[in-house]
């Protein structure tokens, strides 16, 4: 079931990557986004109302939620506890990769070399998060430590925007991008959620153009 759920983000081709400091702001920022025409969101771990709006936004029924910069095996069990179909990390911690394995929760770890890569294959995955991408020389390198494993997909993720995500979604192995540009925490802060709205429809349209 959670797979099946993961596999209906991915097919959304762009994850909103959320920093969410007030719960409150999780109902009306879960409006916005499926207003936009991207019923998605991978809620981080980096400030202390991450769970409660993960809680919020997957008891709706009309969101895919996931939860990201988890660092711990006690995270991503209550993120999922608490309706998370998918498991992010920014590095390759092999305990929550096991733990999300063995309980068959989708789990994409970050991945920067050909070694994390390989410790990715070696847990049985076959998607992992491209991470920090840009900062590690985005498009270029990505497609250089890739072409030994053709059985393996990326979602980059970190500098990802408008003005390059289409340059990331038409590479082959790339099925989505992780992103905050319409979500970024001032925005939510600041109840901007027309503007939300607007940012999500403008990347909806955009991700159109990808191969």
């Amino acid at each position: 079931m959670l797979k099946e759920r993961f596999q209906d983000v991915l097919k959304l081709r762009v994850i909103p990557v959320v920093a969410i400091h007030d719960a409150e702001n999780a109902g009306p920022l879960a409006d916005a986004l499926i207003e936009g025409g991207l019923p998605s969101a991978e809620i981080t771990f980096r400030t202390e109302a991450a769970l409660e709006a993960i809680s919020c936004m997957a008891k709706r029924g009309d969101m895919l939620v996931g939860a990201g910069t988890v660092l711990k095996v006690e995270q991503a069990r209550r993120a999922v506890d608490s309706g998370a179909c998918f498991i992010v990390s920014p590095g390759f911690n092999p305990k929550v990769v096991q733990y999300c394995v063995e309980n068959h929760i989708p789990v994409t770890p970050g991945t920067s070399t050909p070694t994390d890569i390989e410790r990715a294959i070696d847990f049985g995955l076959d998607i992992v998060k491209f991470f920090p991408a840009e900062a590690f020389g985005g498009v270029k390198t990505l497609k250089a430590i890739s072409a030994p494993f053709g059985m393996m997909r990326f979602i980059p993720t970190g500098g990802i925007g408008p003005h390059n995500v289409i340059a990331y979604l038409n590479l082959p192995n790339i099925p989505a991008c992780g992103g905050s540009w319409m979500v970024k925490s001032d925005l939510i802060s600041k109840g901007k959620f027309t503007e939300i709205v607007r940012l999500t429809r403008e990347t909806m349209d955009l991700v159109t153009q990808a191969v």
